[in-house]
């Protein structure tokens, strides 16, 4: 097959290494319209859970993947300056860059070729040109954009506002900040990627954000800002930026899966929001659903893509229904602040209603156990 793919992010590399793995006479090329090693955003996380689909595709390649990931096996809620530990739960990080050149450099191996600074301003064109355009180009895609009409997308856009920052204060488990503020909650998202950086996503509210000033606050004081309400915790190291401009989260959908030739893949498809850390997950699990369309239907596209969309709509739609309950919670964090700092890390565990009492307890029993003891007797 004569394969195009538009975007260099997780969805469209690890596809192009599945397909070209299996089949080495597929002509695959790869279009990126940002430059090479251009990167925004800092760490990526996966589960465990996340990570058994990757081994299951390619053993030798998740072998190489995982090789310089971060591992902890525990995250940590702070509420009211306490630090509630909830075990269990397995987490491993890498840098974005980092993850993105490890699929760049065994792409090149098999002979894939990738082309950076090239948007594509003409979708149709190049569908014309080849047999299967994959379109993976992201959250924003020009080929989702210029075929809307067919792909029919919905965006919802959240109420939170969100700054992705770094920094050099090392949380080794995956820790969630709640902090009451004179001006609102302050929440921070944060975790250890590599051995010098963590990720640190700052989540307030509207109405925090405009109290606070940071409706007109320049990068760098937000930045400053920032880092001195979740002090405590940052010690003497300050928050990095990269790019760290507020936004809100737009989660995208699409009624409609593929066009012709042309498929939607990872966030060009549908967005997983951050609080449930599972968007690169499903990126590439949705390249590898692709993938085994494709390799199970040769010589038959409609088959492939038709078998793409059934291994993957039901699980896209539970993940967005989950996402959606998350950030739900976090819109809604101040009706829960004056919970207890255990009883609030039990309501956050259980925020999306796909974990239940019995799975905390057979994940943690201390944990559990610290739950149940604050509860009044029947």
């Amino acid at each position: 097959m004569k394969i195009d793919i538009v975007g260099a992010g997780p969805a469209g590399l690890y596809f192009a290494l599945l397909a070209k793995k299996h089949d080495p006479s597929h002509r695959i090329r790869v279009f990126e319209q940002n430059a090479e090693g251009a990167t925004y955003g800092w760490g990526v996380v996966f589960s465990d859970i996340g990570l058994s689909f990757l081994k299951e595709a390619d053993a030798a390649f998740y072998e190489e993947f995982i090789a310089h990931h971060e591992r902890c096996d525990y995250m940590e809620v702070v509420h009211r300056g306490t630090h509630v530990q909830v075990h269990g739960n397995h987490f491993s990080r890498t840098s974005r860059i980092d993850m993105l050149r490890v699929l760049q450099h065994a792409c090149e191996r098999e002979g894939i070729r990738i082309e950076y600074g090239k948007r594509i301003e003409n979708a149709r064109e190049l569908a014309a040109d080849c047999d299967l355009l994959v379109a993976a180009d992201g959250g924003n895609s020009a080929v989702r954009t210029q075929l809307a009409e067919h792909f029919r997308p919905r965006f919802t856009k959240r109420r939170n506002k969100f700054a992705w920052y770094g920094t050099h204060q090392r949380f080794h488990p995956v820790s969630l900040i709640f902090r009451e503020t004179e001006h609102g909650v302050f929440i921070a998202h944060s975790y250890q990627y590599s051995p010098q950086l963590s990720t640190f996503l700052v989540e307030v509210d509207p109405d925090t954000w405009q109290r606070a000033g940071l409706d007109t606050a320049s990068e760098d004081e937000s930045r400053r800002l920032c880092a001195e309400v979740f002090r405590p915790e940052l010690g003497s190291n300050e928050l990095l930026t990269n790019r760290s401009l507020w936004f809100e989260a737009n989660i995208v959908s699409n009624e409609v899966w593929s066009h012709g030739n042309i498929v939607l893949l990872g966030d060009a498809l549908r967005t997983v929001h951050f609080s449930l850390g599972s968007g690169t997950r499903m990126a590439m699990q949705d390249a590898i659903a692709l993938h085994k369309g494709v390799a199970a239907n040769p010589g038959d596209l409609p088959a492939a893509l038709a078998a793409f969309e059934a291994a993957r709509r039901d699980s896209s739609s539970s993940f967005q229904q989950s996402a959606s309950l998350s950030l739900d919670w976090y819109e809604n964090v101040g009706d829960k602040m004056h919970l207890d700092p255990v009883s609030f890390a039990y309501d956050y565990m259980r925020r999306t209603g796909k974990v239940s009492h019995d799975d905390l307890k057979q994940r943690d029993p201390l944990f559990a156990r610290a739950y149940e003891a604050l509860q009044p007797a029947a």
